[in-house]
């Protein structure tokens, strides 16, 4: 995150509004709703795991064991049982 000054971003009458309430701090302004992105969107990261997790689901669909898959994927039993039970995810290979 990076640091701003906020005289040299906002209009003067809405720094003294902001005073009212702050002085001398540090104030977070997050991004509109509309702005958020997905973690891992920007880094690939997200379609990195969305691709393994696919290979999970069809690898377990295909006739592999929970814990072969953990094994492979170097994942818990647990999280294997998660990503190829989860409904809300559904491989684009199938």
């Amino acid at each position: 995150m990076k640091y701003v000054n906020a005289s040299r971003v906002l209009p003067e009458e809405l720094i003294k509004e902001i005073q009212k309430y702050v002085q001398g701090e540090t104030v977070y302004i997050p991004k509109p709703k509309r702005n958020h992105q997905k973690w891992g969107s920007n880094s690939g990261s997200r379609q990195l795991i969305d691709d393994r997790n696919a290979k999970i689901k069809k690898s377990f669909k295909n006739g592999n064991e929970i814990d072969q898959l953990a094994d492979e994927f170097f994942l818990s039993i647990e999280t294997i049982k998660k990503i190829v039970y989860s409904k809300t995810f559904e491989s684009t290979d199938s």
